[in-house]
């Protein structure tokens, strides 16, 4: 009987997950997962073609899967826009709270070469999941600069929890209550800014009523002597 390749990915990275922290994200780890999932060699293959840095990949797939459906269970309609981004990114962290081994690991993978790029992607990824699961609908230039804000907040936040031993991680959830404070001035300074600049008159408006612009007029309705 043939396994669904998402059911195949599945069961090869949670075998994989142990031997991360010891062995990294490798070629070697995905050939071990895939025996111990059961499967014969090839599966690994087919179902990892990047071969461990397919495993990278399922895992943070399979983290964003996770935050969703625990979000769906949140009753974020009653949440402010700050709880709700909290919310998102503690949740993220908690469920993975027994993997900084193999988030350091991938890491340190993803931070050179090629590899640096497709750390970008997926960041932006996640945090685009993030904002969708709570309820953004945004698809002007807002959509753009809300997911950059937070791929800030969540990368620096998931940094300092990485090496954070306060009880209850309650260290790293003050550094994010902090660090959304920041992006919300930051919304609130740019919603000024975009107010302030709807009160600009329309420069070519200012310029037919200035001075300047009448004489203009008057010049061209006035015929030139060699006319």
């Amino acid at each position: 009987m043939s396994v669904p390749p998402e059911d195949a990915r599945a069961a090869i990275l949670k075998a994989a997950l142990p031997h991360v922290p010891f062995d990294g994200w490798s070629d070697e780890t995905l050939t071990t997962a895939t025996k111990e999932a059961g499967f014969e060699a090839e599966m690994g293959l087919r179902a990892f073609p990047k071969g461990g840095r397919g495993l990278i990949e399922e895992f943070i797939a399979d983290a964003d899967r996770r935050m969703v459906a625990e979000l769906e269970k949140r009753d974020l309609a009653e949440m402010k826009i700050r709880e709700k981004i909290a919310t998102a990114v503690r949740i993220r962290l908690v469920q993975n709270k027994d993997h900084k081994d193999a988030i350091r690991r991938a890491i340190g993978v993803r931070s050179r070469g090629p590899d640096a790029v497709a750390a970008g992607l997926s960041v932006f990824k996640t945090v685009d999941v993030m904002w969708r699961a709570i309820g953004d609908q945004s698809t002007d230039f807002n959509f753009y600069t809300k997911r950059g804000l937070l791929a800030g907040v969540y990368g620096a936040t998931l940094l300092y929890w990485l090496d954070d031993e306060s009880e209850g991680q309650q260290d790293t959830w003050e550094f994010l209550d902090r660090r959304i404070g920041d992006i919300m001035k930051i919304q609130k300074l740019r919603g000024r800014f975009e107010k302030a600049c709807t009160q600009i008159p329309n420069p070519r408006e200012f310029f037919k009523r200035s001075p300047f612009g009448a004489s203009r007029r008057r010049d061209q309705k006035t015929p030139h002597p060699g006319a």
